[in-house]
C-alpha cells in the first residue's frame, strides 16, 4: 500500500509535464515564427485560447495511453503514440484555424500553416524527448551500478529479438548481477553484428571455442542464458549443450510469466526442456480477462500440477485463492511460495481430504468461489491396480463430493483434472477418472438443459513432465545412480506436455467453458494438441546422452516388462467421443458422453457396497458395466508393487 501514494505521484507528474510543454510549445512556435508588433498580436490572444487547447490535449494524451508506460520503459510504441497524439492535436488546430477563427472571429488566420507544422515538430520533440532521454538516463546508471557491483559476465544464446529482450531486462536491473557480455545465435546470418551494443561472437555450435577464448584472455564468461530459440529442435540444443561439459557454467533459461521486459525471469536448465517439441502458445490475455478478480479453489493445490494452477492463478490476478490439499507440508510449501511471489492474490489454505464430504461442502459453501479446479487424485497405475479401493473412494467418490460441494456453492465454472488414461481405460486409473468425467457431464448436463450459468468440463492430460512420479525425474534419478533405466517395453509410446502448458490449459478450458461467443461449442473434455508421441525407448536414450553419457555403453536399459494397466500407445479421444470445435489455438475438445444420473447413482450406491464388503469382483462388475470399453482390458491380477502401497488420500494428477 505504501508504494501506491508514490506511483500516484508519478503520473501525476507525468500529466502535469505533458500540459506544460503543450502550452510551451505553443508560446514557442509563436516565438520562433513570429517577431515584433505580429508576436504581440498573438501573445495577446493567447490566454484566451492556451487553457482550453491544453485541456484538450490532455484527453487526447490519455486516449493514446501517455500514461500507462513508465519513462524508463520508453520505446517506440510509446513514441508512435506520441507522434499519433500530436497528429490529431495538429489536425485540430488546422481546423479551427481554418474554418472556425480566420473567417468567423479573427479575420485573420491566427496559426497559419507553416507556424502548425512546426508546432507539430515542436510538440513531438517536446513529449519524446525527455522521456528518451529519461531512460538513456537510467540505461547509463544501470551499466555503472553493473559494473561497480561487479556483476557476473553472461553469455546469451538465441536469436536477435529474444536476446535483445534479455539485454533490455538486465539493463532495466531486472536480473540483478548480470550482464551480458556476449551473443551466440543460430542463424548465420547474425555473425558480424551487435544487439544493443553486445557483439554476436559466433554459433551456436562455437560455445566451446568462444567461452575457452574468453577464459584464456582473462575475460571469461560466468553464466550462459539461453532464451527459448536457442533449445528449438533445429538449434540443436544436444549438441551445444554438450559442448558446454567441460565448461563447467551454470546454465539458465528465460522464463516469462507475462511478456514485458519486467516479467522476464531465469530458471535453472533442466533436462525436460530440451526433451519435446516447442511448446504450445497460450493467449494470455484471454486468461487474465478470465481470471482477473474471480474467487479460485483448487483441491490437491500442493501437487505438482495443482500447485502451478495456483501460482498461474495468482499471475493472472485471481481475487483470492483457496488452496485444499490433505498433505500439512505440501499445503505449508505452495501457500509460502505464493507469498513469496509477493502477488496482489489473497491466498487461504484448508487442510481436508477430499474423501471427507461433511468437511469439504461447507468449506466451499463459505468460501463461495467462482472457479473450482478438481486435482486432487490417486494417480499411479500399479498402486490403484493393488489398491483398488483407494482409487475408488479418492477418484470417484472424492470428485463426486467435490462436484456436489462446488454446485451448493454456487460455482461457475468447475474443471476436473483427468488423465489421457481415462479414454477406453484398461487401468483401475483410467477407469475411476472416466468415471468421475460421467458424473460431472452428468451435472452439467442439468444446467445446461436447465440454462442455468453453471458450467462442468474435464480436462485430460498426457504425462507431464517433471510432475511427480513421472517418467523423467524417475530417470534422472536412475542416470544419477550410474543406471540401469527401466523401461516396461522398447514399444512402449507416451504424449508428453510441460506442467505450464497442462496448467494453461486447465485454465484456457474454463475459459472456453464460459463463453458466450460464437466459438463456444458445448465441450465436455478438453485435450492439448501435444504433436507427435514420443517411444519411451527413444527418450531414455536421449536423457543418457543430454547427461553426457552414450546408452549401452556408461548407463545400460533395462527392459522390464508391461505392467498390470498399462498400454503401449495412449490415445486423446475415445471412438464414440464426438469432437467439439473450440476456435482455440492447440487446444481440442469433445462433446459429451454420459449416462443420466439415475444410474449413476445406482452405480454409485453399488460401489459403496462393494467397498464396505471389500469386494473387488463387485466394483469391477460395476465399472464393466458403467464404461463398456474397461470390460475389453486383459484379466490379469495385479502384481504387488515393488514400494509399500499406503498412498495419501489426495495428491494432484498428471
Amino acid at each position: 500500500m505504501a508504494s501506491l501514494p508514490k506511483q500516484s505521484f508519478k503520473k501525476l507528474a507525468v500529466i502535469v509535464h505533458d500540459l506544460v510543454v503543450t502550452a510551451l510549445a505553443i508560446w514557442l512556435v509563436f516565438v520562433i515564427r513570429f517577431e515584433g508588433w505580429q508576436l504581440d498580436e498573438h501573445l495577446r490572444y493567447l490566454p484566451r485560447f492556451l487553457p482550453v487547447f491544453v485541456l484538450y490535449a490532455g484527453l487526447v494524451y490519455w486516449f493514446f495511453s501517455l500514461y500507462r508506460s513508465k519513462w524508463r520503459f520508453a520505446s517506440l510504441p510509446d513514441l508512435s503514440n506520441i507522434v499519433r497524439a500530436v497528429s490529431i492535436l495538429t489536425l485540430t488546430l488546422l481546423v479551427v484555424d481554418y474554418v472556425l477563427v480566420a473567417p468567423n472571429f479573427y479575420g485573420a488566420f491566427y496559426f497559419g500553416k507553416i507556424t502548425i507544422a512546426l508546432y507539430w515538430l515542436v510538440q513531438v520533440s517536446l513529449l519524446g524527448g525527455p522521456r528518451l532521454g529519461y531512460r538513456y538516463f537510467k540505461y547509463s546508471r544501470s551499466r555503472r551500478n553493473a559494473a561497480r557491483e561487479a556483476a557476473l559476465p553472461a553469455l546469451l544464446l538465441g536469436r536477435g529479438f529474444e536476446v535483445e529482450m534479455v539485454i533490455r531486462a538486465m539493463e532495466a536491473g531486472t536480473m540483478r548481477k548480470l550482464r551480458p557480455a556476449g551473443i551466440l545465435s543460430p542463424r548465420i546470418d547474425d555473425l558480424g553484428q551487435s544487439i544493443r551494443g553486445v557483439p554476436v561472437l559466433g554459433l551456436l555450435a562455437d560455445i566451446e571455442r568462444i567461452a575457452g577464448d574468453a577464459a584464456e584472455r582473462g575475460e571469461g564468461f560466468r553464466r550462459i542464458v539461453a532464451t527459448p530459440s536457442a533449445l528449438l529442435p533445429e538449434a540443436e540444443p544436444d549438441k551445444w549443450l554438450a559442448r558446454t561439459r567441460k565448461l563447467s557454467l551454470p546454465i539458465s533459461r528465460i522464463e516469462t510469466l507475462g511478456e514485458g521486459v519486467r516479467d522476464t525471469e531465469l530458471a535453472p536448465l533442466e533436462i525436460e526442456d530440451l526433451l519435446v517439441r516447442s511448446t504450445v502458445r497460450i493467449d494470455r490475455d484471454r486468461l487474465g480477462a478470465f481470471l482477473k478478480g474471480k474467487r479460485v479453489i483448487v483441491t490437491g493445490g500442493g501437487g505438482s500440477i495443482g500447485s502451478e494452477i495456483c501460482l498461474r492463478c495468482a499471475a493472472f490476478g485471481a481475487a483470492e485463492l483457496l488452496i485444499v490439499e490433505s498433505s500439512e507440508p505440501a499445503l505449508f510449501q505452495v501457500t509460502e511460495q505464493l507469498i513469496a511471489q509477493a502477488h496482489d492474490t489473497v491466498v487461504s489454505g484448508a487442510l481436508a481430504d477430499v474423501r471427507d464430504r461433511a468437511r469439504i461442502t461447507p468449506l466451499f459453501t463459505a468460501f463461495q468461489p467462482d472457479i473450482v479446479i478438481h486435482a486432487a487424485a490417486l494417480k499411479h497405475v500399479p498402486y490403484l491396480e493393488a489398491d483398488w479401493s483407494e482409487g475408488i473412494k479418492t477418484n470417484i467418490f472424492g470428485s463426486v463430493n467435490v462436484t456436489d460441494a462446488a454446485i451448493a456453492a454456487n460455482t461457475k465454472i468447475f474443471v476436473l483434472i483427468s488423465t489421457d488414461k481415462a479414454i477406453e481405460p484398461v487401468s483401475m486409473l483410467g477407469a475411476t477418472k472416466r468415471f468421475a468425467e460421467m458424473y460431472a457431464q452428468s451435472r452439467d448436463a442439468e444446467f445446461v438443459a436447465a440454462a442455468a450459468g453453471m458450467r462442468l468440463v474435464a480436462v485430460r492430460f498426457g504425462n507431464v513432465l517433471g510432475s511427480v512420479g513421472s517418467v523423467v525425474p524417475k530417470f534422472k534419478a536412475q542416470i544419477a545412480r550410474g543406471g540401469p533405466l527401466t523401461v516396461t517395453s522398447p514399444d512402449m509410446i507416451r504424449y508428453f506436455m510441460t506442467i505450464r502448458e497442462a496448467c494453461d490449459l486447465v485454465l484456457t478450458a474454463a475459459s472456453h467453458a464460459r463463453s458466450d461467443g460464437p466459438e463456444a461449442e458445448r465441450a465436455a473434455v478438453y485435450v492439448l494438441k501435444m504433436g507427435q508421441p514420443v517411444r519411451i525407448m527413444d527418450l531414455a536414450e536421449r536423457m543418457i546422452r543430454l547427461a553426457g553419457f552414450e546408452p549401452g555403453e556408461d548407463i545400460e536399459i533395462a527392459v522390464t516388462g508391461v505392467r498390470p494397466g498399462e498400454r503401449l500407445n495412449e490415445i486423446l479421444f475415445a471412438r464414440d467421443e464426438p469432437m467439439a470445435e473450440t476456435g482455440l489455438d492447440g487446444v481440442m475438445a469433445a462433446k459429451p458422453v454420459f449416462a443420466n444420473r439415475a444410474r449413476l447413482q445406482a452405480w454409485l450406491a453399488r460401489l459403496e457396497a462393494a467397498l464396505k464388503a471389500d469386494h473387488r469382483e463387485a466394483a469391477d462388475a460395476v465399472l464393466d458395466e458403467a464404461i463398456p470399453d474397461f470390460s475389453q482390458r486383459q484379466k490379469t491380477l495385479p502384481a504387488a508393487p515393488a514400494q509399500p502401497s499406503s498412498r495419501p488420500a489426495a495428491a494432484s494428477l498428471p
